[in-house]
């Protein structure tokens, strides 16, 4: 596309790994195409960002340190969602909330051309906006999600118009009334939407989301522009040599990658269905186990008795953090058991690899009735009481694996990985398009003029 005078952007992601990501994959698209992209977040977020952003990129995307209090029961290492134990989630909210002062200071110190922000903090727009800064939601969920659930807030009591039948079933009256609820988080996503200037970006593509797009936009009023996949370049550091030396004594296709996100801790009772459900499946696998900060857990003794010992070879569980995009990149691994966290889902269509579907909370069950309405996954159903049984997630795994009642979905997930590739980064060039637009708006009534 035709160059443009190069502006500054400041990003305002939530302080989870799963939303920082994506915003940190969408500077690198920007950066590429004329844009200096400040990334502001809590020093124990960037921690991790720090080593993800490689030469490459370190003259385009800077780094900036937002400081929350130091109350007493959130230290600093806990300015993050990455590990923190679940009942203080709030706690970190309300820091994050008394932030702003110190966010309204970087703002006056950075005077950027544009905010782009999250859906956690409406105080931010309203900050850009004392200094005249055009301010752009990035929602990094769903738009199957985040117009499924906008409809029933607007319109509490009516069916989802553009559902089917997949996404009604089982235990999904008790998920649209949480989403239905007017607690303190939905009126924080909503004023987000509402504060956005003139558009919405949005992590996905049209291909599995085209109506779910126009629907999101019909709710809000505003232009929803899908930014693309944004999914990251495999890397392998040295550490995870064990895991692909692992990876490369097995068959083509025939292991499975396991994990349910970087940020959800599995009850007893789940893992030890997973564990069995492994275990009968007969499948190869690399399980990814997480437990919260703090906690000095002995991974042998939460899984069953035994375990290690009747699967072998042919399982590895790994403590804390694998190379995601790494792993499912391997010709040997043939299917991923995702708690369809969206990152999760991007990876695995751009990556080809179909999914066994286990979601646990948020706005992963939605995912996986999108991902099934696609034709690139299967879901584990859970019975009527939620709980999981290991049977239905060995039958579902060898499905989408091994039986040729599951070859559509390999297929589809094949195709969905063509496209994607054809496509390149279509999606980035009309969201640049939108943002010089707002850009230029903004210095225009500032006097300045670009030619």
């Amino acid at each position: 596309m035709e160059n443009h005078a190069t502006f500054n952007v400041l990003m305002l992601p939530w302080l989870a790994h799963g939303h920082v990501s994506p915003y940190l994959e969408l500077a690198k698209k920007l950066t590429a195409r004329n844009f200096n992209v400040y990334l502001c977040s809590s020093p124990a977020t960037l921690s991790s960002v720090r080593s993800k952003l490689t030469e490459k990129f370190s003259q385009s995307i800077h780094l900036v340190e937002l400081h929350l209090p130091k109350l007493p029961e959130l230290p600093a290492e806990y300015h993050t969602t990455n590990g923190l134990p679940p009942h203080l989630m709030p706690t970190l909210k309300d820091a994050f909330d008394m932030a702003k002062p110190n966010f309204c200071n970087v703002l006056k110190s950075l005077k950027p051309d544009l905010l782009i922000y999250d859906l956690l903090q409406p105080w931010a727009p309203e900050a850009a906006s004392a200094f005249n800064i055009p301010a752009v939601v990035f929602i990094s969920s769903s738009a199957t999600m985040t117009s499924f659930g906008l409809h029933f807030f607007k319109n509490p009591g009516t069916k989802y118009p553009y559902g089917n039948a997949i996404f009604y079933r089982d235990y999904e009256s008790v998920f649209v009334e949480n989403l239905t609820r007017r607690d303190r988080d939905t009126y924080r996503v909503i004023n987000c939407m509402e504060r956005s200037s003139k558009i919405i970006l949005i992590k996905g593509f049209n291909e599995i989301e085209g109506k779910y797009f126009d629907y999101f936009s019909c709710l809000t009023g505003k232009k929803v522009v899908p930014v693309g996949p944004l999914v990251q370049d495999p890397v392998l550091d040295d550490e995870d040599c064990r895991i692909m030396q692992w990876l490369n004594k097995k068959e083509k296709g025939s292991t499975v990658f396991v994990s349910f996100g970087s940020e959800y801790f599995l009850s007893k009772k789940d893992m030890e269905e997973i564990a069995h459900g492994l275990e009968v499946s007969n499948v190869d696998f690399i399980w990814v186990v997480r437990f919260p900060k703090g906690e000095n857990i002995v991974i042998e003794e939460t899984l069953p008795k035994g375990f290690f010992e009747r699967v072998g070879e042919r399982g590895l569980v790994v403590n804390g953090w694998a190379p995601q995009a790494k792993i499912l990149t391997h010709p040997n691994v043939g299917g991923f058991v995702s708690h369809c966290g969206w990152n999760s889902v991007m990876e695995s269509m751009k990556f080809g690899l179909p999914i066994i579907a286990m979601p646990m909370h948020l706005d992963q069950p939605i995912n996986a009735r999108l991902i099934e309405e696609v034709g690139a996954g299967v879901e584990v159903l859970r019975d009527s009481k939620g709980k999981l049984h290991r049977e239905r997630m060995a039958e579902t795994i060898n499905k989408v694996m091994k039986e040729a009642s599951g070859e559509s979905v390999r297929k589809k997930a094949r195709e969905l990985q063509e496209k994607l590739e054809l496509k390149g980064d279509e999606e980035i060039d009309d969201v640049v398009k939108e943002l010089v637009q707002l850009c230029a708006t903004k210095n225009k009534r500032n006097g300045l003029h670009y030619y």
